[in-house]
């Protein structure tokens, strides 16, 4: 055993010895060429384990994330040796992947489209066809949301977050990239409608570019990964929190339960809802509570001391996606990784008692949304965690004059 270890660790040094190069800049060709045997059978939860292991050392995931497409390269033939395992209609992956499928047709309408376009760059109608498609390509960002919000937080509990971090910044350039293109595509032909023209196709093809490449790490890296760390039953987990997110383009069908309990009745488990909890002001059931909390017209999360998400609010409408996957998760992990320096910016103010309250104001998806962080302490000034009010007051802000009656139509 301890012989079969110390294979597996220097076969790891090695593998990390390539990576190294690859980030002192040496080309993939030298480096595949040193390194052929060792690159022959290369499996992929192997390589997101490398990287896990580098970040762990110190490498900073954005430069992981920088040469991310240069990892693959160099391990790219032995992953396209190695049949990705098929699962069955129903289970998240196979529902990623037929989403990658219709996604994969989207980006060929557009390319499509876009080459008609530069035939006639002054026709207002073909950009108005490239226009409409980049919108249903957005739609895929929900196959992003379900990711970031489920897949991620359950590789975490099995060791593996640096990859998650990485490929989050990646749907973030993406979603970049995506607004590039509808400004572009918002401004039309202009007065120069060739240059107009040129500029899409360069930012399209960043984008294209960008979302095939994540469609290989996900089919090659990602899900054979996944589906090798994590059990059925956190599969099943996963698969009864999916729908509250939404899926692009596909609806899954029914996974067989093999006698297990139906998706639909898998829910957390709860204390006891027999009696009242006295509070400070009234008492109340868990159900009352329930009820209270899940119509607010807003959104409240609320951190505990240590940092980890415990609860969060399940309105009808929320303003940011959430699932019960992040309960007990690092609230840093719940954030796109540019931001997360400035949400470990208010817990750390908070937690040295040099601030109280935090807030913020962003304009999205023609909405206005208010965002606000209250530090919690109990009654000796202890802090005892952070809650997060999260409220779309596009309409409170249009309100003028006042109203004294109600004003209920039909």
């Amino acid at each position: 055993m301890s012989e079969y270890i110390r294979s597996r660790e220097q076969r790891q040094e090695a593998l990390k010895g390539v990576i190294r190069r690859l980030h002192r800049g040496e080309s993939v060709e030298t480096v595949k060429a040193d390194f052929a045997q060792l690159l022959n059978d290369v499996g992929p939860s192997e390589i997101a384990e490398i990287e896990q292991a580098l970040i762990a050392e110190g490498l900073p995931e954005t430069e992981v994330k920088r040469l991310c497409d240069v990892h693959v390269a160099v391990f790219r033939e032995s992953l396209d040796t190695q049949a990705p395992p098929q699962e069955r209609p129903g289970h998240p992956i196979h529902t990623f992947r037929a989403e990658n499928d219709a996604a994969e047709a989207v980006l060929g309408e557009l390319e499509r489209a876009i080459a008609a376009l530069e035939e006639e760059p002054d026709d207002e109608a073909r950009w108005e066809r490239v226009a409409a498609l980049l919108s249903i390509l957005r739609e895929y960002d929900r196959h992003y949301l379900r990711k970031e919000n489920l897949l991620f937080p359950y590789l975490e509990k099995h060791g593996f977050a640096g990859p998650s971090s990485v490929m989050w910044a990646i749907h973030d350039d993406v979603r970049d990239e995506w607004k590039s293109l509808d400004q572009l595509l918002g401004r039309g032909p202009g007065e120069d409608p060739v240059i107009a023209v040129a500029q899409v196709r360069n930012q399209w093809t960043r984008l294209a570019t960008t979302i095939r490449e994540m469609f290989y790490k996900e089919a090659n890296i990602l899900f054979p990964t996944a589906l090798e760390k994590l059990s059925e039953e956190e599969w099943r987990e996963i698969r009864a929190q999916e729908a509250e997110i939404g899926y692009s383009y596909v609806e899954p069908q029914d996974w067989p339960t093999n006698g297990r309990p139906a998706e639909s009745e898998l829910a957390p488990e709860s204390v006891s809802r027999a009696g009242q909890l006295s509070l400070d002001t009234g008492a109340l059931t868990i159900e009352q509570i329930s009820l209270l909390l899940g119509n607010l017209p807003l959104d409240i999360t609320y951190v505990d001391a240590d940092d980890e998400v415990r609860f969060f609010s399940h309105g009808q409408e929320r303003v940011f996606s959430r699932s019960t996957a992040v309960i007990g998760r690092k609230v840093q992990k719940c954030h796109p990784p540019q931001s997360v320096h400035r949400v470990q910016q208010i817990l750390d103010a908070f937690r040295a008692g040099t601030r109280d309250v935090a807030e913020f104001w962003i304009q999205m998806n023609g909405r206005f949304v208010h965002i606000r962080y209250w530090a919690l302490r109990d009654q000796v000034g202890t802090y005892q965690g952070t809650l997060e009010v999260v409220q779309d007051i596009t309409a409170l802000r249009e309100l003028q004059g006042e109203r004294r009656l109600v004003d209920w139509e039909g």
